[in-house]
């Protein structure tokens, strides 16, 4: 009997440790954003190169967590402005951190708030992108058409994530994706998803060698920016 309830508070308190990834707090969520920022940005980079971001763009990225990827963003579109937004206050607190110089030019805004209930008018981003955040949102469904209405006609949205449930690769991530109670989709799940919720010319890439995904589409309308996407990009459709 002991041995069970101290395998059961062992395992409560990994589930702990990994919400942290969830929503961070306090101390331990302190470091953890700090560590996402190092581990996540190599996949960070390569999503990004999957996707048309124009020098001139206005950005959202939903889930900004420490706010590297606001950075990135922010030095490919050098004469826009890029907005982060995240449920966690020390998310928030970590990002404009990072972001200070951007921030008091002007360039950057960072805010606390929901994929759920995003404070923005129709119509207002070029570019969302949502990196390693969509496992945890609410309601995926309702949450993207939130993501589509902020988008310009032909907008281009990005989901980057370094797990999908298909392969062996993805089968690893099975039991820590369901002590956090994450969303743990495959290809075709994404892919589904984005178009259910509206959007067009949706794709999924991949990275040989890696788990990495990029589902990506654009909200209907003006010109189509995937069509213009980097000729370097490595990956292919799934």
């Amino acid at each position: 009997m002991f041995l069970i309830v101290k395998l059961a508070l062992f395992v409560l308190l990994i589930a702990w440790v990994l919400g942290q990834v969830r929503k961070p707090t306090g101390p331990l969520g302190q470091r953890t954003v700090r560590a996402m920022n190092q581990s996540h940005a190599a996949m960070t980079d390569w999503g990004l190169a999957q996707i048309p971001i124009g020098k001139s763009d206005t950005i959202l990225d939903v889930g900004c967590g420490g706010g590297r990827t606001v950075s990135k963003l922010a030095a490919l579109a050098a004469e826009g402005s890029v907005t982060g937004i995240d449920v966690s206050a020390v998310s928030v607190e970590a990002s404009q951190q990072v972001n200070i110089r951007e921030i008091e030019a002007g360039r950057v805004k960072i805010q606390l708030g929901s994929v759920a209930s995003l404070p923005y008018p129709d119509d207002t981003f070029d570019v969302v992108t949502a990196v390693e955040t969509h496992y945890y949102w609410p309601d995926l469904p309702a949450n993207l058409h939130e993501v589509l209405r902020v988008m310009k006609p032909g907008g281009t949205f990005a989901l980057i994530a370094e797990t999908h449930r298909d392969g062996w690769r993805g089968a690893l991530y099975a039991v820590p994706m369901w002590l956090v109670r994450a969303a743990h989709l495959s290809d075709a799940e994404h892919r589904d998803l984005l178009e259910q919720a509206g959007f067009t010319e949706v794709s999924t890439l991949h990275l040989p060698g890696k788990n990495w995904i990029c589902a990506r589409g654009r909200r209907p309308g003006g010109c189509s920016p995937l069509n213009r996407a980097p000729e370097t990009r490595q990956g292919g459709s799934g």
